[in-house]
Parts: structure tokens; C-alpha cells; sequence
């Protein structure tokens, strides 16, 4: 099982820059004014040496689509990670400007399959996030036993309350459209500061 490991949240320059020594696939940064990990106030300087072997994520809720851009130019990200109600023709549309496209559902008890079928050729992965009020992440999973209906060939990435403690469950799941884990909330000190213990000790049991 050649997981992915994406994680989310990331604003302070420093755990930035030890959380880049874990050597994740992929680093989220959340540019929705509303989140508490809101990374408006990084500087696109504070990402210039970034490792190339890590793909920056630019997570945004409802921007416009000239702001999505302008932003992505600024601190140089080439993969959205869209969060809010946008359209499958917002969506393939960035895929045509050269853009990765990651678009967020939020589970409630079902999946909601049909929905997520109109955006099957519109993006480049699914990412499957718990309903809360409003938008962004809440901490807690959803039923994880809904993940054997998912019956689309898009990959997805599985977020939503993923703790230290989980490694081994994911592992044991067979399904072959699991293609990411997205690590945030339950791996913080405080928001938008991450435990680089917890996460080199989940990453090293997945990888393992």
C-alpha cells in the first residue's frame, strides 16, 4: 500500500521547516480567511527553499477564481484543494490553466456518490472530510465503514479527524482508491502548529 501522506494547516515558518524533514508527499496551506489556520499571513518568501520533493497545497472556500490564481502565482503551487461549493466547470477549468485539482465532499452518514460522479472528469482526486458547520475541518471522522460504497475509480484522499492512534486502521483497509491520508487537527499543539513526534511516529508505521 503506497499511501500518500498530505498535511494540512501549515502557517508557522519554522514547523514548517521541521514538518519538511518528515518528508511528507504533499503540505497544505489554507488560504480561507475563516479557518484558524489560516496561512494569509505567511510570507511567499518564508516558502522559497522549500523541497522540491514535497507538492504545496493551496487549500481555498469559495474564492474567486482570479484570487485562487493570483495566490497560487504567489507562493508558486500548482495543486487546489477546493473546499466550498464549486462547480465541475470551475474545477476543470483550473485543470486546463495546468492546475491539480483536489475537491473536498463532506460526508454526513452516506456518500454521496452521485454528486461526486459529476466531478469524476472535472478534477484529479476526491478528498472525503466529516460535515461540520460550516466549512473546514471539525476533528471527528465519519463512519469509515462508508468508504467500502466508494465505488468511483477517482482516488481519493481520507481526511477528517485522523489521530496518532490510526495508523493500523487505515493500513488494514482494502481499498484500492485510498490514495492519500490527510493529517491536521488531531496532530497539533495548538492550531496551525503541528507535533512533528506524532506525525514522524505515524508516518514511519505507515510507511513501514
Amino acid at each position: 500500500m503506497d499511501l500518500k501522506i498530505k498535511i494540512c494547516g501549515m502557517r508557522e515558518p519554522d514547523n514548517i521547516r521541521e514538518v519538511s524533514g518528515l518528508k511528507p508527499d504533499y503540505m497544505g496551506f489554507i488560504f480561507y480567511p475563516g479557518s484558524r489556520r489560516y496561512a494569509g499571513s505567511l510570507s511567499p518568501a518564508d516558502l522559497k527553499d522549500f523541497p522540491e520533493s514535497i507538492d504545496k497545497v493551496a487549500v481555498f472556500v469559495n474564492a474567486s477564481r482570479e484570487g485562487i490564481i493570483s495566490t497560487c502565482q504567489a507562493y508558486s503551487i500548482r495543486i487546489l484543494q477546493l473546499h466550498g461549493d464549486e462547480s465541475p466547470d470551475l474545477c476543470q477549468s483550473f485543470r486546463e490553466e495546468g492546475f491539480q485539482v483536489i475537491k473536498a465532499f463532506r460526508v454526513r452518514q452516506l456518500l454521496d456518490l452521485k454528486e461526486m460522479d459529476r466531478f469524476a472528469r472535472a478534477c484529479d482526486f476526491i478528498l472525503l472530510d466529516t460535515s461540520g458547520e460550516g466549512f473546514g475541518g471539525t476533528g471527528i471522522k465519519f463512519d469509515w465503514k462508508q468508504l467500502q460504497h466508494y465505488t468511483l475509480e477517482l482516488p481519493f484522499f481520507l481526511s477528517g479527524g485522523i489521530a496518532p492512534g490510526d495508523a493500523d486502521r487505515i493500513m488494514d483497509m482494502d481499498i484500492a482508491q485510498l490514495y492519500a491520508v490527510d493529517l491536521n487537527s488531531r496532530f497539533e499543539s495548538r492550531p496551525g502548529l503541528k507535533n512533528t513526534g506524532e506525525l514522524e511516529n505515524f508516518i514511519r508505521r505507515i510507511r513501514a
